[in-house]
């Protein structure tokens, strides 16, 4: 299996937007507190679309993908500054609903669990 360059350049990318939330440098106070899961990058590296994940109710993280989409340019200066690459990809936001489907399948699991122990 190989490890393609667009892959290579989404972790770098990931590693550097999980850092700039986690350090608290976005200051728009609609992001709340999200982890960013994974970013897929086009084959020709011009378009990263991050996954984020956030416990909360869905206005919550609706107002958090509005306000990392708010902050994508201020984003996209920092990548710049830290990471060399030709050009920059186009950052966009979206919500992560794989945790939120695993805890299901988790729970549906165990009640299945819990009505063949009967």
């Amino acid at each position: 299996m190989t490890y393609k360059r667009s892959d290579r350049v989404g972790d770098l990318i990931k590693e550097e937007i999980a850092a700039i939330v986690q350090h608290g440098d976005v200051k728009d106070p609609r992001v709340g507190f999200v982890t960013i899961t994974r970013v897929k990058m086009t084959p020709d590296l011009k378009t990263a679309r991050v996954y984020f994940s956030q416990m909360g109710e869905p206005g919550e993280i609706e107002e958090s993908r509005a306000g990392l989409n708010s902050a994508s340019g201020y984003i996209r200066r920092v990548i710049a500054r830290s990471l060399k690459l030709k050009h920059i990809p186009h950052i966009s936001f979206h919500y992560d609903e794989s945790i939120e489907y695993s805890d299901h399948i988790e729970k549906v699991l165990k009640e299945l669990k819990e009505g063949g122990d009967r």
